[in-house]
């Protein structure tokens, strides 16, 4: 953004890929540039002048959930991929899918999409830096930002873990899921389990460091929200689990009690976000100190985010779950590109925002063009890219 830098019980494997459980990742994938391209026009970002509070609903709704979500989705895949590959294979395999690409965004990406905001708070001749000057900078005094890019150097230390479990005991990832397995057909007790689950790798965290705090090693671009460490690791090692199961006869089966009841995941989705509005609101209102909430409100707070988290964790798998035969051809054709899009995005939301940056249009106006272009030039450059060989192996 345009802002000052800152069938038995049988544990099986699962060998092809299931075309609801790739549309449930791209759907997440593109909400990234999605919310990325609101958040500038947001009342409380510091981007640009024009804004509209609708943003600020989008932008809420989605960190309320979506990388979390993400972590779930992408444990799903990780004991088929052991199992077929081995600890050091597998670990060697996603260091070159997503180590590789973090260091190629942090060096090259991240310095080119934060350009136009250095343009924006230094203006011509106030400063002989030109872009090398402030790649270098960037590197050697900082701030350094991965943007993000923080996503893949966390998924890959999570993914080393993993491996390290496998190596050391391989039956520890298949004994995580038998329990899950074993709640197939009680989607109900499943649901429960898993909101008190988010409330405790989450809440504890929440009060003692609040929302706002970010992990950061030294002067490393390797961020992660504190506050937020145990829910990813958690919903990833959720997603493990499930994923040492049967996924085409297991919680996430087709037909499965799970994505039947997407009405009522989407329901309580509703009425967590709806809490989450209702403090939100309180906070902005009622509260006297509004840098310091009391308890009450924090742990309200922490509570209506990990429930709508879960919530939403359960709705959208099952939603793509439940409608895996309709023909979703706009997001059938991104679905090879997704991984490419989201790491290129931030370049071209950054520049499209600095080029649109002065003229008085309205937010919502200046979010299509920025959103719209992004996508439509993303998706462009991911496709091109894919035809060389070695890159189409990595993304």
């Amino acid at each position: 953004m345009l802002r000052t830098p800152d069938t038995s019980d049988q544990v099986v494997t699962t060998p092809v890929r299931i075309m609801a459980l790739d549309r449930a990742r791209t759907f997440i994938t593109l909400l990234v540039p999605l919310h990325h391209s609101a958040v500038n026009y947001t009342y409380f970002g510091s981007g640009d002048r024009m804004r509209w509070l609708g943003f600020d609903l989008v932008v809420l709704f989605n960190d309320s959930f979506f990388m979390a979500c993400m972590f779930l989705i992408s444990g799903l895949f990780v004991h088929d991929s052991l199992a077929r590959r081995g600890g050091a294979a597998y670990l060697a395999n996603r260091a070159w899918r997503l180590g590789v690409p973090y260091l190629l965004s942090i060096f090259v990406l991240m310095p080119i999409a934060y350009y136009p905001t250095f343009l924006r708070y230094h203006l011509p001749d106030t400063t002989d830096f030109n872009f090398l000057h402030f790649w270098w900078r960037t590197l050697a005094v900082g701030p350094w930002p991965s943007g993000p890019a923080w996503f893949l150097w966390v998924l890959l230390a999570f993914d080393a873990i993993a491996a390290l479990i496998w190596s050391i005991t391989p039956r520890a990832i298949e004994a995580l899921g038998k329990p899950l397995y074993a709640l197939r057909y009680r989607p109900g007790v499943a649901f429960a389990v898993f909101c008190v689950f988010s409330i405790i790798v989450y809440l504890p965290l929440r009060l003692i460091y609040g929302d706002a705090a970010w992990l950061e090693l030294g002067p490393f671009p390797l961020p992660i929200q504190t506050s937020r460490i145990g829910l990813y690791f958690g919903y990833f090692l959720i997603g493990v689990g499930i994923g040492a199961t049967d996924l085409r006869a297991g919680l996430l089966a087709q037909n499965s009690e799970w994505a039947s009841r997407w009405k009522v995941w989407l329901g309580f989705a509703a009425l967590f976000y709806g809490a989450i509005l209702l403090l939100v609101y309180a906070h902005h209102n009622w509260v006297a100190d509004f840098e310091s909430p009391p308890l009450s409100w924090r742990v309200g707070y922490g509570l209506a985010f990990a429930l709508f988290s879960a919530a939403m964790a359960f709705a959208e798998p099952a939603i793509f779950l439940r409608f895996a035969k309709t023909p979703l051809k706009l997001l059938d054709a991104i679905r090879p590109s997704a991984y490419g899009i989201f790491l290129v995005h931030y370049i071209f939301i950054i520049w499209l925002q600095y080029a649109i940056y002065d003229p008085p249009w309205p937010a919502v106006v200046k979010f299509a063009i920025v959103f719209a272009g992004t996508l439509a030039m993303s998706w462009g450059l991911a496709v091109v890219l894919r035809k060389i060989p070695f890159v189409a192996r990595m993304i």
